[in-house]
């Protein structure tokens, strides 16, 4: 069946923002919650008015207390357990005969989801995203009961994870003829400068009772909003049936997807029924081309690109694992500016939200389903693998196969059983991937390794990307499969606490202190990593190796390798010595930068001028007596002056057998005077830039940065503003440990305090904090549908500071 003049059709329809075919309706605000397992709590009686009324996201552990004899492997919080979530919703009589669907973006764990009532369906893995048909248990034209129980106690995990609805949840309204959940598949099987071909797969339910006669339409949009191409088809459809769609539209002149210029279009379905419209759905997608070859790495668009990538866990430090819209922004936003293109979700099912940012913002992902086969996939003893692997893929795949962002997907991380096949472990990696070649044929899969003999067993047979983590150990798979492309999934997993120095520098990288804090001189890793100079190194020399994912973006709760738990045998310790947050970002857990951001920017982003001294200029006690200065930088020289007198000019020796020497300046004796220390560098003998540190006199007033200047009063926007002790000279006094108090007037409120300090067993819910070698963050929430001036006062043991942000 074709359709003719459908073009002017379109117009008349929105483009963006809510249809009246299908209503799309957030479940954000007004619940009740409470943790434990109170009986009766999903009755439509029941009487709740006691719990704690929340906003989902939700993160029910994350406000603490800590626990110091807790495990610090998953950040000594709270989240394991039981809680209910309840949500009481008006559902509209004209919601009669429509289905309506229940969509989850993921709940910690094991949910059980109850609609006045009555059980409405469960779910596994709280990392993945689900959703449930709840139209036989609505009551149209009147209040529903929406009750939720997550239940942590089973869930494993190596990290905080978080517990709750942590993620947003929908619900969906639509004609009983319509398309179904993630029901598009948009690929891009031809693309050439002058033309593209969109192939598109629809997938139309007809839940009525009578066969309809069911036209498709599809438009391409550009972002401007002009039709840029078109198709229509047709079929009669069962009751109780459905249909796939397939079309195929020519896109004349594309503009292609890239980091550079994330090209995005908009694809318009609209459904027909008998020739009326009966819903419309809108996919966002790109177009490009990714093929990774045997000897030069990653193409896209038939150039190489170089992945510059990092690690994110899911948490956003002191705001938990609630996700939030503002806070992921913010952290590609720092990402970028030291010229990371590319994320891996280490080690699960992200927020759908981070692939809509990366496919605007223009970063590539690896998007990363499971850590391992076991309970930290919720996956339990005596269950039907093969199953569970098709139903997680399933879902996964279809709901983020039309991001352009995303270039490969991945099977799984580290996972011991299956590079050595142990217990079916091949068996399962071939369910799993087979799962995710049914779902998208047009991406690669990758498995992520790490145990280098057993590429012996050409475990990569069975996928198509070669993915090691840390020493080169991709040797033996790369000698074994030399047509098969190479990426380091992690690199480094170099630890350092932002600010900290100690002498004498570490002798060998495993050189760590009972401080239980690690030098930011970055020369610290464990055992089993590496210091960025080594993994730039063999980048260069083996140009088959498409690029890195470093370990990690960002520190997160949990896994405070080398003050894990494992440090209660190994080092003497006991649970209340260690740590309850990571020291592997290149930014702190309040987002900021420690010195190794600057190493990576020097060789990330080479075209903006980078110079950046470490370490601070505060050394009482030292005077006379050597401190080792590092100069990062993207010139090749630098000459560093001491109260204006030149300590020489070094370079950088691009030949050494020391990668060190490669990439960073050192000067190790550098006798301490209070004072300037300054660094001019040098590219080809033309100075580019300077950088100074000096010594910082006692502290005098605060300093306060907020990130924006306006946020919106939609009550979930963010401001993060950086608190800085200076001097009266304004220099930062990095040694200052003042403790902050806030004071908030206007529509905003404090969401979280944090300072980076891994140690800590401070509430992140507080009006104060204590600065951290001279830092600290304050995160401000906007209050919903309230406007006007928000006025932030700080305070701190005699020194002061106010700044203004607007909401509108």
């Amino acid at each position: 069946m074709k359709f003719t003049a459908l073009p002017l059709l379109l117009l008349a329809l929105p483009l963006h923002g809510q249809s009246p075919l299908r209503r799309t309706i957030p479940l954000g605000e007004n619940w009740k919650f409470a943790k434990g397992n109170p009986s009766d709590a999903a009755e439509p009686g029941f009487d709740a008015a006691a719990w704690q009324t929340v906003r989902v996201p939700h993160d029910w552990a994350v406000a603490g207390p800590f626990n110091p004899e807790g495990s610090a492997e998953t950040g000594k919080l709270p989240w394991q357990g039981e809680g209910w979530y309840r949500h009481t919703f008006r559902a509209d009589a004209s919601w009669a005969g429509k289905r309506v669907y229940a969509l989850f973006d993921g709940v910690m764990a094991f949910p059980k989801v109850y609609l006045n009532g009555r059980l409405a369906g469960t779910w596994d893995y709280g990392y993945n995203s689900f959703f449930l048909d709840i139209t036989s248990l609505l009551r149209p034209g009147a209040d529903n009961v929406l009750a939720v129980y997550a239940d942590t106690r089973r869930h494993d995990s190596r990290w905080y994870p978080g517990a709750g609805m942590y993620r947003k949840v929908q619900l969906i309204v639509t004609d009983p003829v319509h398309i179904g959940i993630w029901g598009t598949q948009i690929t891009t099987p031809e693309i050439r400068p002058e033309q593209a071909a969109i192939q598109v797969r629809t997938t139309v339910h007809n839940a009525g009772d009578r066969s309809e006669t069911v036209g498709v339409q599809q438009f391409v949009v550009s972002a401007g909003g002009d039709v840029l191409a078109s198709d229509s088809v047709g079929c009669p459809i069962k009751p109780g049936e459905s249909h796939l769609f397939e079309q195929q539209l020519r896109l004349m002149k594309p503009r292609l997807w890239s980091p550079d210029k994330p090209v995005l279009y908009t694809l318009k379905t609209v459904l027909r029924k008998n020739g009326v419209i009966c819903d419309e759905y809108l996919s966002t997608f790109g177009i490009r081309t990714i093929e990774f070859t045997a000897n030069d790495g990653m193409l896209l668009n038939g150039k190489r690109l170089q992945l510059k990538g990092v690690n994110l866990h899911h948490d956003f430090g002191a705001l938990g694992a609630a996700f939030n819209y503002r806070a992921q922004e913010r952290q590609l936003e720092l990402l970028r500016g030291m010229g990371c293109n590319a994320v891996r979700t280490s080690h699960n099912a992200p927020a759908p939200e981070l692939l809509d940012l990366c496919d605007r913002m223009g970063f590539l992902v690896l998007d990363e389903l499971f850590d391992k086969y076991d309970g930290k996939a919720d996956y339990l003893p005596g269950a039907d693998f093969a199953e569970f692997a098709e139903r997680q893929v399933r879902n996964f795949v279809q709901r983020d196969r039309n991001h352009p962002c995303i270039f490969l997907w991945s099977a799984g991380n580290e996972i011991g059983d299956v590079q050595g096949n142990v217990n079916g472990g091949f068996d399962k990696l071939l369910a799993v991937v087979q799962a995710f070649r049914k779902y998208d044929p047009s991406r690669a899969v990758t498995l992520v390794c790490d145990q280098r003999d057993n590429a012996a067993l050409r475990h990569f047979d069975y996928y198509d990307v070669i993915s090691y983590n840390y020493g080169r150990r991709y040797d033996l798979a790369r000698r074994l499969a030399p047509q098969k492309a190479v990426i380091i999934t992690e690199s480094a997993s170099t630890v350092s606490t932002r600010g900290f120095y100690e002498l004498p520098l570490p002798a060998k990288k495993t050189d760590f202190t009972d401080a239980v804090q690690v030098s930011s001189y970055d020369l610290n890793a464990p055992s089993w990593a590496e210091v960025p100079e080594d993994d730039f190194r063999w980048q260069q020399e083996d140009r088959f190796v498409a690029g890195e994912f470093v370990w990690t973006g960002f520190d997160y709760l949990g896994e405070p390798t080398p003050y894990g738990d494992y440090a209660i045998q190994e080092r003497g310790m006991t649970r209340k010595d260690l740590a309850r947050s990571s020291y592997f970002g290149i930014f702190d857990l309040a987002g900021m930068p420690k010195d190794r951001y600057y190493l990576y920017k020097s060789v990330w982003k080479p075209e903006e001028t980078t110079v950046h001294i470490l370490p601070h200029w505060n050394w009482s006690g030292r005077e006379g007596k050597p401190v080792p200065v590092f100069v990062y930088t993207n010139g090749d020289c630098a000459e560093l002056f001491l109260n204006g007198k030149s300590l020489g000019k070094k370079c950088k020796k691009l030949d050494s057998d020391n990668n060190l020497e490669r990439y960073r300046l050192m000067w190790h004796n550098v006798p301490y005077a209070p004072g300037s220390l300054r660094a001019v560098a040098y590219r080809k003998g033309q100075p580019i830039g300077e950088a100074a540190v000096k010594t910082a006199g006692a502290p005098a007033s605060i300093r306060l940065t907020p990130d924006r200047d306006t946020l919106r009063a939609d009550g979930e926007d963010l401001c993060f503003v950086t608190v800085e002790i200076l001097d009266r000279d304004g220099n930062l006094c990095p040694l200052a440990d003042n403790t902050i108090r806030f004071s908030v007037d206007g529509p905003a409120e404090i969401a979280a305090v944090d300072n980076g300090n891994p140690r800590s067993y401070a509430s992140f819910q507080s009006d104060s904090v204590q600065a951290f070698f001279g830092k600290a963050m304050l995160v401000l929430r906007t209050k919903s549908g309230q406007r006007g001036k928000v006025t932030v006062t700080v305070s701190g043991e005699g020194v002061m500071g106010k700044v203004q942000v607007m909401v509108n």
